[in-house]
C-alpha cells in the first residue's frame, strides 16, 4: 500500500488504460462484462485527475491581439505516452478556442477536463445511403457536384459543458464518435485518452466536417428553426455532414509535458 500511494496518478490512469484496452475489439465493445468493468476502473480514476497531478498551472485569458498571439496556434498538445493499444495527452486551448468537428474511426476516446471550461458537441454518422434525391435539399450555400460524395448522413447525440469538477466525456466506435470542442469563458485544458491512437495506415485518419443549413432551416432574421425552437429539438434531428479539408484556422502547436513521466 505505501509503494501505491507513492505511484503517481497518471501512472495509474496509463497502466489502467492499456489494462482496459488491451486486446480490445469492436465487436466485442458494450458486450463484453469484463471490458465494461476495467473501464468502469478508467472511468473513476480519470475522474479524480486535476491539472495539478499533471504539473500543469491554469493558463490566464490574454486579452493581448497582438501578432504575435494571432500567429501562435489556437490549440497545443502535450504528448505524455504513445503505444499499440493507446494514446494520452493534453490538449490546451486559448481563450475562445475551438478543436472544429472531427471522428475517431474505429476508436474510444475519454476526455477529462482539468481546468476551464468546455461545451463538448457529439454527433454519429448514420448509415450512408446516399442516392439521388436523397441529399439535402438546397444547402446553403449550395454544393458543387463533386462534393455530394462527401456528404454524411449523422445525428445530434448532445451539447454538454463540462469543468474539472465534471466527469470525463467518453466515445466508442459507434456511440459520440463525431464531437466538437469549444471553450467557454476563458482558456481550458482536458486530458484525452484515444484507443487504439489515430493511424492513417490502419484507417484511423482524423477527418474534419461541417455541418450542412438547407434554406428552409433558415428563418426571415438568419437564424435556424432549431436555434428558435429550442436546443432540446434539435438535438433529436437529424443533419447532414460535409466532409471538409482541416480548417484553415485551425492548427495545433506542441509544448513540453511538465508532469510525472509514465512508464510500462
Amino acid at each position: 500500500m505505501p509503494r501505491d500511494s507513492r505511484t503517481p496518478l497518471i501512472q495509474k490512469i496509463a497502466k489502467q488504460a492499456h489494462i482496459t484496452f488491451k486486446g480490445w475489439k469492436p465487436s466485442a465493445n458494450g458486450d463484453n462484462k469484463l471490458f465494461a468493468e476495467q473501464q468502469g476502473e478508467l472511468v473513476s480514476l480519470v475522474t479524480t485527475v486535476r491539472a495539478a497531478d499533471l504539473k500543469i498551472a491554469p493558463r490566464k485569458s490574454n486579452s493581448s491581439t497582438g501578432a504575435a498571439e494571432l500567429q501562435s496556434p489556437p490549440v497545443t498538445y502535450m504528448h505524455i505516452c504513445e503505444t499499440e493499444v493507446f494514446s494520452m495527452g493534453v490538449f490546451l486551448l486559448r481563450s475562445g478556442a475551438s478543436i472544429p468537428l472531427h471522428d475517431h474511426p474505429g476508436m474510444n476516446g475519454m476526455l477529462k477536463v482539468l481546468y476551464g471550461k468546455v461545451s463538448v458537441r457529439c454527433l454519429d454518422k448514420l448509415e450512408n445511403s446516399l442516392s439521388v434525391g436523397s441529399a439535402p435539399s438546397q444547402p446553403e450555400p449550395p454544393l458543387a457536384l463533386y462534393q455530394t460524395s462527401s456528404l454524411r448522413r449523422s445525428v445530434l447525440r448532445s451539447v454538454v459543458e463540462l469543468s474539472e469538477t465534471s466527469g470525463p466525456c467518453l466515445l466508442t466506435p459507434l456511440r459520440d464518435n463525431l464531437h466538437q470542442i469549444d471553450t467557454v469563458e476563458g482558456p481550458a485544458a482536458f486530458l484525452d485518452i484515444l484507443a487504439p491512437p489515430y493511424n492513417p495506415d490502419d484507417g484511423r485518419d482524423c477527418h474534419y466536417y461541417k455541418v450542412l443549413q438547407t434554406v428552409s432551416q433558415v428563418g426571415p432574421e438568419g437564424k435556424s428553426n432549431e436555434e428558435q425552437q429550442g436546443e432540446e429539438k434539435e438535438k433529436q434531428e437529424e443533419t447532414w455532414l460535409l466532409e471538409i479539408p482541416q480548417p484553415e484556422d485551425f492548427w495545433c502547436g506542441g509544448e513540453p509535458y511538465p508532469g510525472p513521466a509514465v512508464s510500462f
